[in-house]
């Protein structure tokens, strides 16, 4: 009896549980580029680098190794090193990677198997290397473009950054080139180990494309005796918005206007050209943007 009353005074409209996954339009398109990516990935290794006896960078390269020198086929070292590290350093990814990272894994050791025996034999081993670099950064750069990542030294890298202080960047090359290293000692000739560099260069250059995009941005600061004339030329003849931020002389102690506006590289000649044009006594420093975020920018 005692039992009835407590469950009759119980709120269950409050006890509800509420797990109700919401998979959106870029979700799916999400694991669509996951599987393209792995895909493209997948032929970079197998069809050129493998087929032209070169190495790679990553745990990918540690598996090709493996392949060389004991016939262990690069799908099954790949999942098992890229799983192990994730366990490892799985607190370094944040949970939305993590879980792209998952599906990740087995998607790219899955495309590894299917096209294992998919090699482009080239009488010219440059053709592997460079189309073996650019496969491989075309998918590695679809992949890291989502938010996933393709575990191994990538992790690393962000452990070496956490507990060493050392820029990602830094750490991953310092990785693939241990890795290169290691294979130049084992199973690959010096030749194959500086062409193997070559095609890490590719890949690195075509992943900086496809994760920056197709038309990178510029920064721009400027530092003017006339910053309402030139501001008001940015915004007519460049169609940009202009932010002017307030600023001191050190030496002078004089009060400045400081212009402030991102456009795109194209837009970048135009803009010098103009601002020669108004003001040839401005001071101009360009930066790199790596993304923009916000409406106010198309």
């Amino acid at each position: 009896m005692k039992i009835r009353k407590k469950l009759r005074k119980t709120n269950f409209e409050k006890r509800k549980l509420s797990w109700n996954p919401k998979i959106t339009m870029q979700t799916l398109i999400n694991f669509v580029t996951i599987i393209v990516g792995s895909f493209l990935f997948a032929i970079g290794v197998n069809s050129f680098m493998i087929a032209g006896n070169l190495g790679e960078g990553g745990f990918i390269g540690i598996s090709i190794i493996l392949y060389y020198a004991f016939g262990i086929s690069t799908a099954a070292s790949n999942l098992v090193l890229n799983f192990f590290i994730l366990i490892v350093g799985f607190k370094f990814l944040g949970k939305r990677s993590m879980y792209y990272t998952i599906l990740t894994i087995p998607m790219t050791s899955l495309m590894l198997w299917i096209t294992e025996d998919w090699q482009v034999q080239s009488g010219e081993i440059l053709v592997n290397t460079v189309f073996g670099g650019l496969f491989i950064g075309l998918g590695i750069g679809l992949i890291i473009r989502i938010g996933a990542t393709t575990a191994g030294t990538t992790i690393l890298a962000r452990m070496a950054n956490k507990f060493l202080d050392v820029n990602v960047s830094y750490a991953l090359l310092f990785f693939d080139v241990i890795i290169v290293t290691i294979g130049v000692l084992t199973v690959l000739t010096l030749e194959q180990g500086l062409l193997t560099i070559i095609a890490l260069y590719v890949a690195t250059k075509v992943m900086d494309f496809i994760i920056e995009g197709m038309n990178p941005k510029k920064a721009i600061t400027i530092i003017s005796e006339k910053p309402e004339v030139l501001g008001k030329m940015i915004n007519t003849e460049i169609r940009r918005g202009v932010t002017i931020m307030d600023g001191r002389g050190f030496y002078s102690k004089r009060d400045k206007d400081i212009l402030y506006v991102v456009i795109n590289k194209s837009q970048l000649t135009r803009l010098k050209r103009l601002i020669k044009r108004y003001d040839e006594n401005a001071f101009v420093v360009v930066h790199d943007v790596n993304s923009v975020l916000g409406n106010y920018f198309i």
